[in-house]
């Protein structure tokens, strides 16, 4: 069995040749500038420095007051600023080597974005109190906020969004995909950071939950598991054309939708105040007060 050492050797050496020669030509995935873009592993840590910031009595491993409240902020403030600026800078400067920003950012760009970043987190902290209340509002089997918070997978998911969306408003490319997608895995939901999501929304349970790119919700959205805010099918190159425009659709205030609804299109309105019952297909606007069942339209 020995004897056989040196061959398996040269047989995993010949296979690596093979690997590496794979590299050779202009297929998209052979980029080799890997040190240059974002690392995913330092975003995520980086997001997992802004959670405890937003609901810092649920993540503390020790007691807080007044006193070390400051202190116990600071210790995530500082390392999260560190990793985003060097990642967001990545990003950019990235994405300017391959043509695909306009413009330069000036030289500490990344930094004043981190900065406008925290400084929109007293703001980000309220929206995310009204959505607490809404799923503890909204699902009977709640006992509590402290459950909302821990458990529900809706709230790690918005949470992810409404700090990847700040960043998205900043056009910081990829980072914002990052946080979410990072919050896709962990929750089975997955909101684009594009989209636009008013006050007090809850995703009931969850999993499976696609929310699009140019999605606009209201105020007092509930959404249930399965349900799809997404586009109708163009090819690529429509989208590179500025064809695209809005591909989702808008959900306006006081809406329900049931579990497995699915509605598509950027001209689809769903009225206020309207319920939107389970496995309806819609591409078609409805108008406020609307109760669809069956197979819609």
């Amino acid at each position: 069995m020995t004897g056989r050492g040196p061959k398996r050797h040269q047989d995993l050496e010949d296979v690596i040749d093979v690997i590496t020669q794979s590299y050779d030509g202009d297929a998209e995935i052979n980029n080799l500038d890997s040190a240059a873009l974002p690392n995913k592993r330092a975003v995520i840590t980086a997001f997992r420095h802004i959670e405890p910031i937003l609901y810092m009595g649920f993540y503390s491993t020790r007691s807080l007051n007044r006193t070390n409240l400051r202190h116990a902020i600071s210790e995530h403030v500082y390392p999260a600023q560190d990793i985003l600026v060097e990642q967001i800078d990545r990003a950019v400067r990235y994405e300017e080597n391959m043509g695909r920003l306009s413009g330069t950012r000036p030289e500490g760009w990344s930094e004043e974005v981190v900065l406008r970043l925290f400084a929109k987190l007293p703001e980000l902290r309220k929206l995310l109190n009204k959505d607490v209340r809404a799923a503890y509002e909204g699902d009977p089997a709640a006992t509590g906020i402290e459950e909302v918070v821990f458990s529900y997978p809706s709230i790690e998911a918005i949470t992810a969004y409404r700090v990847a969306h700040e960043i998205h408003l900043e056009e910081v490319p990829m980072i914002p995909r990052i946080i979410t997608e990072h919050a896709h895995s962990e929750t089975g939901i997955d909101i684009n950071p594009g989209a636009q999501i008013g006050k007090s929304f809850f995703i009931d349970h969850g999993t499976g939950v696609v929310i699009g790119a140019t999605a606009v919700i209201g105020n007092n959205v509930k959404l249930y598991q399965g349900v799809t805010l997404g586009a109708l099918s163009i090819s690529r190159d429509e989208v590179d054309e500025g064809r695209g425009g809005r591909r989702h659709p808008t959900i306006e205030d006081d809406v329900t939708i049931y579990a497995g609804a699915s509605i598509h299109g950027g001209d689809t309105v769903i009225g206020k105040g309207s319920v939107i019952g389970g496995n309806v297909w819609l591409t078609k606007s409805v108008p406020p007060g609307s109760k669809v069942f069956g197979r819609g339209k």
